[in-house]
């Protein structure tokens, strides 16, 4: 990825092209969500935690294996009942850099969708203020951010309660199981053992609504196989179209008996 400030220096003269597809996500199997998506999220897509450096951030688990999404089609397309905000943003982020109070929108350049002025969605107007689309690209942006910070808040307070955990799974390859580390889960255990005052503290902060939500994604697990599925029966299609145009351009053509001549 490669990020880039957007100001009309750099990007009057330059528009831009909406993504058709997810292709830039298919090696993430994890994706930060918010709470505003929960109820999108929780009968589409397992949730857990992560931590980083000290702290545990909400996500939506597409794979256990890193370096996979099973809900991106080899073609791009996403496989999903929901899709996460985040991804509709791309190939637009919001950045707080650190010497600024306030965050830029940036663009990001690696994408393939910078066009020419006229190829695409302009950047700016005449008059050199951002265009409706960029404005309405910041607004849902800011939405999400928003959000995030408040779901940050509420994980936080999960998180000094001692109700997050290692989540242990396990993955199925061939005849090995290899153990999952790095995520996390809701201790459902202790949750409901809190006292009433933690307890109240918790639900005053929102809090409560995330860590049932994330309980009950827990039964979406089924789903990555259900993708892993789709994924293997995709990939023998497209393996098969490679095949029989490999075929084609070789000449040959199958006769009415189903065999192959030579043209």
């Amino acid at each position: 990825m490669s990020l880039t400030v957007i100001t009309p220096e750099q990007f009057a003269a330059r528009s831009w092209r909406r993504s058709t597809g997810y292709a830039f996500a298919a090696r993430s199997n994890i994706l930060p969500v918010t709470a505003a998506e929960l109820s999108h999220l929780v009968p589409a897509l397992p949730l857990g935690f992560v931590q980083t450096d000290a702290a545990f951030r909400l996500v939506a688990i597409t794979a256990l294996q890193p370096g996979t999404n099973f809900f991106v089609a080899p073609d791009g397309r996403w496989l999903g009942d929901y899709l996460p905000a985040t991804l509709r943003a791309y190939p637009f982020q919001l950045i707080k850099p650190q010497d600024r109070e306030e965050s830029v929108l940036c663009f990001d350049e690696s994408s393939g969708l910078l066009a020419e002025a006229g190829q695409g969605n302009a950047f700016f107007d005449e008059a050199g203020a951002p265009s409706q689309a960029v404005k309405d690209v910041l607004e849902f942006l800011s939405q999400i951010e928003a959000s995030r910070r408040t779901t940050q808040a509420a994980v936080d307070a999960l998180q000094a309660a001692d109700l997050i955990q290692p989540w242990p799974l396990n993955l199925q390859q061939g005849e090995q199981t290899l153990t999952v580390d790095g995520l996390y889960r809701i201790d459902e255990a202790a949750l409901n053992a809190l006292p009433e005052e933690a307890f109240l503290g918790l639900r005053k902060l929102g809090a409560l609504p995330l860590a049932y939500a994330q309980l009950l994604s827990m039964n979406q697990l089924g789903k990555l196989q259900q993708a892993a599925g789709v994924q293997a029966r995709l990939r023998e299609q497209v393996q098969a179209a490679s095949q029989a145009s490999t075929i084609a351009d070789l000449g040959f053509r199958m006769s009415e008996g189903g065999t192959f001549k030579f043209s």
